[in-house]
């Protein structure tokens, strides 16, 4: 599989896990197969600040390479600061734009940005323009079934610069439920070049 222009040994990949997905676990999991290792998400605006427990969440090794770095924000400055220093420690800038935690969304980040896909293609424009490396964009659906954007938003952040874009297939609504939409990830996967969906 190749996103950007990086080759991976296969589809298999360790998905962006808050508290989970730490050095240690991607190691595990690169062990066992996995093609791509995902960070936990890290805050550009606290990259941007220089807050040392986010740079701990970047603690890395050559032996997970390759390496994805998960970012969430909406300021465009944390982005472009967030999007260069992540370019530098990992192979992918992944930009989270489906998390549905509280104290995510009530600043306007995650998949709060779903209802704003000015903001999104902004977003994505900036981080492409910093990044030394691929960046790739994970979302959901939308916001609500009344905000269902998958189809609009991966045409918009596609022709923004993305090599690739996952699609969770829920609203944020949804949270984690069971009940995914699989027929809006087909029709993503239809318009957008290159999309991957859990």
């Amino acid at each position: 599989m190749k996103i950007g222009n990086l080759e991976l040994e296969n589809n298999i990949f360790l998905a962006p896990m808050a508290g989970i997905t730490d050095l240690p676990f991607r190691l595990i999991c690169k062990e066992n197969g996995a093609g791509l290792v995902y960070t936990e998400m890290v805050s550009a605006k606290a990259l941007l600040y220089g807050d040392e427990k986010t740079k701990l969440l970047l603690k890395t090794c050559k032996e997970e390479r390759p390496l994805a770095v998960q970012i969430f924000g909406s300021d465009l400055e944390a982005i472009a600061y967030a999007s260069k220093y992540v370019s530098k420690i990992g192979d992918i800038v992944d930009i989270n734009m489906g998390c549905p935690a509280p104290k995510i969304v009530k600043n306007g980040d995650g998949s709060k940005l779903l209802l704003n896909l000015d903001l999104v293609e902004k977003i994505v424009k900036t981080a492409v323009e910093n990044s030394e490396v691929p960046v790739t964009v994970k979302m959901r659906l939308g916001w609500d079934s009344e905000n269902i954007v998958a189809v609009e938003a991966a045409k918009i952040i596609e022709k923004a610069g993305a090599s690739a874009i996952t699609v969770h297939g829920r609203t944020r609504s949804q949270y984690y439920s069971r009940t995914g939409r699989l027929e809006y990830d087909k029709k993503s996967k239809r318009k957008c070049k290159y999309s991957c969906y859990w």
